[in-house]
Parts: structure tokens; sequence; C-alpha cells
């Protein structure tokens, strides 16, 4: 019996074509899937719907929100989903529904491509039939797929701008890999089946603020985000958690903060290996002010998720919580 596949169109390069301003998302799901070989297209029964022609840039909250309140209803209707979406967010978008539709019984797979499906020497064909591959798996949870591998969606991260080989997966293994035996799972890798049911909490506060920790930074930046009413904060801090304290006093800006009733994540500017504020003498006064460690979380689950965080509650404490506990694969507890 063929599978049942979901593809929900979002835009992106893939589905771009020229214009007189550059390239623009001109092809809608079904000239995507239309542009696939039959005999892939025979495989499976493919249902598609347009929700969204935008460039990825241009993919915010709002339709994180849409797009997880898509792929929630049709979860009991298919036996997968395929979301094409633009390369340059898909990894924000991957954690964010990772925690909104957390527990999916279903495979979501997002992919794009680097170059638009009709160049003649697009990867866009090749990652999608990737895509329907691992979505026909049976393996709940949010995936990405790219040049055949499958990551985690909350372990993807976009690494280059143009090489097909586009994402990476920080911290943890590849789910699966195409070799010459097909699509090979790696058990390891795949999330943890939950045992309650998929509940959509698509709630969120796009109040949250990225720095990167740069030598010499002002301090009084945290006032100006507190006066803008941020409610949460991501750091990229140095090395395995270094901010500095010297002449410039960052560590008294997060007490601050914290006692303005704002969470604070701090992460390393290193994409591998987590953070570990116990090592130094700065990452223990960070800590003392009421900081969040990411550990081996990527920037981009450490943002979705204390966005999702802050969505669910107002109360600084909940909120730390939910870093302390592992939701969708996204961070490695010690």
């Amino acid at each position: 019996m063929k599978k049942r596949i979901l593809l929900l169109a979002t835009g992106g390069t893939i589905a771009s074509q020229p214009t007189e301003e550059g390239l623009a998302p001109g092809l809608d799901g079904a000239a995507l899937a239309s542009l696939l070989p039959e005999s892939v297209l025979a495989r499976y029964e493919v249902t598609v719907r347009d929700i969204l022609r935008l460039d990825s840039s241009n993919i915010q909250p709002e339709e994180w929100q849409l797009i997880a309140r898509r792929v929630f209803e049709a979860r009991e209707d298919y036996d997968g989903i395929v979301i094409t979406h633009g390369t340059d967010t898909m990894a924000y978008t991957a954690s964010i529904l990772s925690v909104m539709v957390r527990g999916i019984p279903i495979p979501v797979v997002l992919t794009g491509a680097q170059l638009p499906i009709e160049h003649p020497l697009s990867d866009g064909e090749e990652n999608l039939r990737l895509a329907l591959a691992m979505a026909e798996s049976g393996v709940g949870g949010v995936f990405v797929a790219f040049d055949r591998k499958v990551i985690l969606g909350t372990r993807a991260v976009k690494t280059r701008t143009t090489g097909f080989d586009a994402f990476e997966s920080v911290n943890w293994p590849y789910v699966a890999q195409v070799s010459g035996n097909g699509l090979n799972l790696n058990d390891g890798a795949l999330p943890a089946r939950s045992e309650s049911p998929c509940v959509l909490r698509d709630a969120l506060s796009p109040r949250v603020f990225l720095m990167k920790l740069t030598p010499g930074v002002d301090p009084e930046l945290f006032d100006m985000l507190l006066q803008m009413h941020y409610r949460g904060i991501v750091i990229e801090a140095f090395g395995a958690g270094g901010l500095h304290f010297v002449r410039r006093d960052l560590v008294a800006k997060l007490q601050a903060a914290a006692q303005a009733g704002v969470s604070v994540v701090v992460c390393s500017q290193c994409l591998y290996e987590p953070s570990n504020f116990s090592v130094y003498e700065v990452g223990r006064r960070a800590l003392e002010q009421g900081v969040i460690q990411g550990l081996d979380m990527t920037t981009e689950a450490a943002v979705t998720k204390l966005m999702w965080a802050l969505g669910q509650t107002e109360d600084p404490a909940e909120v730390r919580r939910y870093f302390q506990r592992c939701l969708a694969g996204e961070v490695a507890l010690s």
C-alpha cells in the first residue's frame, strides 16, 4: 500500500525563478512535485498544499505558527509530511517545530535547495527525493533532509552559503544517510518515542534577542534591551562560556537582567562541543547571577526554545526548568 505523504510548500530557493529583481519564489507545490521523475511519484500517494510562497528570510514567528498548525492538523491523515522551505532559516523552523508539535508520531521532513529546481544543475530534485524517503520511514519527529543526509531538527545548522552540503548535524550523529543500500537509519540518533499524545503548543514570544559577544562590548546594551521590553536574551559567549567583567562588567548587567525577570541563556560561539560555566571564574560568576547554560545546544535551538518557553510561561523559574529538560533531542544533559 502506498504511503500517504503531504507536501507543504512554503517557497524558498527550490521554488524560485528569475525575476528582474533577482530570484524569487515562483513555483507552487504542484509544479515542484511535477518535476520529480514519474517513478518517484508512483511510489507515494502525494497530496500538495501551498501554505506560503516566501523567501525564508521572511519566515518569522507568525509563519512558524501557521506551519505548525498545518502539520498538527494533518498528523492523523498522512504517513509523513514534507515541507519545502528556504535554506537560510530552515534550521530555525525545524527547531521550533520540534517543540511546537513535540511527540508527533509521523516524520515531518524539511528540505530545500541551493539552486532552483528548474536549474539544470539543481540539488532540489535529489533533496526532495530524500525527504520523501524519510517521510515514509515511520519515524516520528522533525528532521532536515539535505545532500543525502537526514539531521534531527534541533541539531541542524546551515554552515555553507552555496555548497550543496549546506547543513551540518552539530553535536549529534546523522539520523540517516544514503548509500548504495538506500536510506540507512541510525537507531542511536533517532528521537525517543513519546509516550504522550502530540499536543499543539504554538504559543511563543518573539521578544528574544541574540547577541554574539565581542571583546569590549558595552554592557549598557543590556540596559537598552530592558528598555525595549525584551523578555529573553541568548548570548554567544567565548569558548566554554567566557564573558568579560574587567572594565566592562557584563556579569553585573546579567544580575540586573535577572532581577528584571529576563531569562538569559548563554551558549558558546564554538560550533561544536558544549559550554561549561563551571570551569573558569568568569563562567562561575555568570552562573551565580542566574544565567541558563546552553550546553551543547545550537544557537538556533537555544533561540527558538527560549521563544517557545516564554510563550508557555511568564515565570523565569519555569523557563529555567524547561531548559533543564531535553524536549526534542536539542541538548545532552549531564
